[in-house]
């Protein structure tokens, strides 16, 4: 009986799995972009200062593809968002290190604990480095760049969050009194929102094309 030629037999599997990889990013991608538009204001946070859980969709591909895919879906959002942008690039570029410092450690630590506590700690160690991140990364780039963007005054930033809490002073405290927890949460609830569908849509991110 003759065997089956394995050599040609795993190209074609690997192409598959190639072509649904890109497919499933392809998809979540479109996703997060729409999920862009959805954000809303939260109390205790300059109006300005908007949550949405455009994230959620790489979280997914970090976790169902690896830690690239994952970043590569924060990367396509930003690029299509770009079309429609009012901040020269700058918004979308935070957006993109922001969603990667969150979704690639989460996806390099599954990789290395296949497990749901793997999954677990991966995302919350995912949050804490974006929270951490989010620091200098709007303050030496977002707001400096959002300054010229929209000709608003450092000072009438910093106002809008001492409106809140009077006793800020600066805006490195205002990024770590308000910011860095934001940013925080945002992670967060990604990461319930994840552990709520991943389950479901499984078999939709794993299936063979």
């Amino acid at each position: 009986m003759s065997q089956p030629n394995t050599a040609a037999v795993r190209p074609r599997s690997q192409t598959r799995s190639r072509v649904r990889a890109l497919t499933v990013t392809a998809m979540l991608s479109a996703i997060a972009f729409v999920l862009m538009f959805l954000d809303f204001a939260v109390p205790l946070m300059p109006s300005f200062v908007q949550m949405d859980i455009s994230e959620l969709p790489a979280l997914l591909a970090a976790f169902a593809l690896g830690p690239v895919y994952g970043a590569v879906v924060c990367l396509v959002k930003n690029l299509i968002h770009l079309m429609i942008t009012s901040t020269a690039g700058a918004g979308e570029l935070c957006n993109f290190l922001l969603g990667a410092s969150f979704v690639v450690p989460a996806g390099v630590i599954y990789k290395m604990m296949k497990s749901r506590k793997g999954a677990l700690l991966g995302a919350l160690v995912g949050s804490v480095v974006m929270a951490l991140f989010s620091i200098p990364l709007n303050y030496f780039i977002t707001y400096p760049v959002y300054v010229v963007a929209y000709g608003m005054p450092l000072e009438a930033i910093i106002g809008m969050y001492q409106a809140i809490r009077p006793s800020v002073n600066g805006l490195l405290e205002c990024l770590v009194t308000f910011n860095a927890p934001f940013t925080l949460v945002k992670g967060l609830l990604d990461v319930v929102l994840c552990f709520l569908i991943y389950k479901p849509l499984s078999p939709i991110l794993h299936k063979d094309l």
